[in-house]
């Protein structure tokens, strides 16, 4: 089954009408790219993005181990944190667009310094690229994984590696952009398909809700 202009514009309705977090994900899109750019954020806002996270599918993580992994990244001393979003969102920025070598080599770097942190492994520090830039970065799930999967490219993903390795994301994310890319295409660019709406698309049309 594929997406189409129609299925992308239902699942986001349905997104902003269910999901419970829409409201201030759709805050933090608008802000924390900025903050995060310029270190002008604080401890509560990169806590945040850990918690939303794990925090985002009732039930997806046992409440002790949710506690266990947001415990273990509060541990860490905010200037580490501060330097390593910053370092992030910085290396994310020195590429103008996204899919070739050079833009490989950014977010290979900006996983790398995140993931340096107690806590953050690929998969939350694939959250903090996505609200650096949620206009050409995912994060990345199982949930989100199996989706794309299911409606991306031909070439299917295969088994959600969890977790999965910087490698693993780089496939997941190119795949990603081929199938918004080729909704683009499809529409003719009558339809914003950042990475925001494929996340939003994705989420509601995952094979778990079928």
């Amino acid at each position: 089954m594929a997406l189409s202009q129609s299925t992308v514009e239902s699942a986001v309705e349905d997104y902003r009408e269910h999901e419970p977090f829409f409201p201030v994900e759709q805050e933090q899109i608008e802000t924390l790219p900025a903050a995060f750019r310029r270190g002008e954020f604080g401890w509560r806002d990169a806590a945040w993005v850990v918690r939303w996270y794990y925090r985002r599918s009732i039930g997806g993580v046992p409440n002790a181990e949710r506690r266990r992994r947001e415990a273990a990244f509060e541990r860490n001393d905010y200037r580490a944190v501060r330097d390593a979003i910053v370092g992030a969102a910085g290396a994310l920025e020195s590429v103008s667009d996204g899919g070739d070598a050079e833009s490989d080599a950014a977010e290979r770097d900006a996983l790398e310094r995140l993931t340096v942190l107690e806590g953050v492994d690929v998969p939350v520090a694939s959250a903090f690229l996505f609200f650096c830039d949620p206009d050409r970065r995912l994060v990345v799930g199982e949930r989100e994984w199996e989706a794309l999967g299911e409606y991306g490219p031909s070439e299917n993903l295969g088994a959600y590696p969890d977790p999965p390795s910087i490698d693993a994301y780089g496939m997941y994310l190119d795949h990603a952009r081929a199938l918004a890319d080729g909704l683009e295409l499809e529409c003719e660019l009558a339809f914003e398909y950042d990475m925001w709406t494929l996340y939003r698309a994705l989420w509601r049309r995952s094979p778990e809700r079928e």
